[in-house]
């Protein structure tokens, strides 16, 4: 009985934050990475621009040999509600890396750090948005391109992210910017008039 309590009472609680929740506009937090590597601790922000489409920018180290950044475009998907959705995307990234080279003949390998890399970011994952927070879990894959010895490196992350401007916010912002470029651009009734008499003539 008490188990069939607890969870009625955490259904309700998440339906309730779920119908309270904004759906975000600019949200900035930390996200926690794992890969079969190294772990590391970041600061991601990310932006919307528009109804379905966010950047999202990552940095993010271990504090020892790996440091990276990326910057993805992201599409959202709802689920239940707009406030918890799937998402996918893609992008480039850069960083300073260790690498591990595998001499098959010798059966060694070198280890090297303080490489530059550069290569693409592709992500997927689940995000909800509650009581002003962005909580999001998803899956990072790396393809490298340059200065790395590995071709592919996942990375698992979880993320956790303060909503600093709402969705409704944004969208008043940019109707109000857009009513002010419109009104720079409407020309007065009186050189209308003007105009017109001096084309007859």
């Amino acid at each position: 009985m008490n188990t069939r309590l607890t969870l009625l009472v955490l259904f309700t609680f998440f339906f309730v934050s779920l119908a309270q929740a904004q759906r975000y506009g600019t949200a900035v937090g930390l996200r926690f990475g794992n890969s079969n590597q190294y772990r590391t601790v970041g600061l991601t922000a990310q932006q919307r621009i528009t109804k379905r489409l966010s950047i999202e920018g990552i940095v993010q180290s271990d504090f020892k040999l790996n440091t990276t950044l990326s910057v993805l475009l992201e599409k959202h998907h709802p689920i239940i509600s707009k406030r918890f959705n799937y998402y996918y995307g893609a992008g480039a990234s850069f960083g300073v890396e260790e690498s591990f080279v595998k001499d098959e003949e010798n059966k060694q390998i070198t280890h090297t750090y303080g490489n530059t890399t550069a290569g693409i970011d592709l992500i997927g994952g689940l995000e909800l948005t509650v009581l002003n927070t962005v909580i999001s879990l998803d899956y990072k894959p790396n393809i490298n391109l340059v200065g790395r010895e590995e071709f592919y490196r996942g990375q698992v992350g979880i993320s956790a992210r303060m909503v600093l401007v709402k969705s409704k916010e944004q969208k008043k912002k940019q109707r109000q910017k857009q009513r002010a470029k419109n009104k720079s651009q409407k020309v007065p009734l009186n050189e209308k008039i003007y105009d017109f008499f001096n084309k007859k003539n």
